[in-house]
């Protein structure tokens, strides 16, 4: 799947209905809270799941390993677990017979995932800089324009128009949404990174 993009990348002829998305996640809400291992403006709730194995989506399975450079020496470390991405093939029961079990699966036929979350960033904060081990594949559920990705020295804004952006989320990149509402995303690990 070797294309030759940019770090950012609109998937051509795949569109979702945002408004169904966002009606299903205020069901959602109801019967789950963001997970937010404790993290400071942060939430994720896991889509999928290794198979019968309800661990794989609660404690520090949510988020993953990661690299960053947290100070000054510019010194990369890891931080958090190594997840086995390839593992996570089973919709959690919470989303069966909601829209967002047909994106699930209308993904699965077009691209090889890992975990699928959907991601939370509160208003007026960022994530770290930081990298991961894998691109991830982006649908905007709820946004404002102080949302941004940064990949190196690029910042975009991703609307929640339905659209899909795959992101090289393997190269130093943050998220910051200075915005004063939340920033909700549908995120899933890619398994093949389209941008080698």
């Amino acid at each position: 799947m070797n294309l030759n993009f940019e770090d950012f990348y609109k998937v051509p002829d795949l569109s979702f209905d945002v408004e169904k998305l966002r009606v299903d996640l205020e069901d959602v809400l109801k019967k789950k809270n963001f997970n937010t291992l404790g993290i400071k403006n942060f939430g994720a709730i896991s889509l999928n799941q290794i198979p019968n194995d309800e661990s794989s989506i609660t404690g520090n399975n949510v988020r993953g390993v990661y690299w960053t450079k947290p100070d000054e020496t510019g010194k990369e470390v890891s931080r958090d677990v190594q997840i086995d991405e390839s593992k996570y093939t089973q919709l959690v029961s919470d989303f069966q017979n909601t829209y967002f079990a047909e994106v699930y699966e209308t993904l699965r036929k077009k691209f090889k995932l890992g975990r699928v979350r959907i991601l939370l960033k509160e208003p007026r904060s960022t994530l770290s800089w930081h990298r991961d081990p894998e691109p991830r594949l982006h649908i905007p559920i709820i946004t404002n324009p102080g949302c941004m990705m940064v990949i190196e020295n690029v910042a975009k804004h991703l609307p929640a128009d339905g659209s899909v952006t795959i992101t090289n989320n393997t190269k130093y990149h943050n998220f910051f949404n200075g915005g004063e509402q939340d920033r909700i995303h549908l995120v899933a690990c890619l398994l093949e990174n389209p941008f080698n």
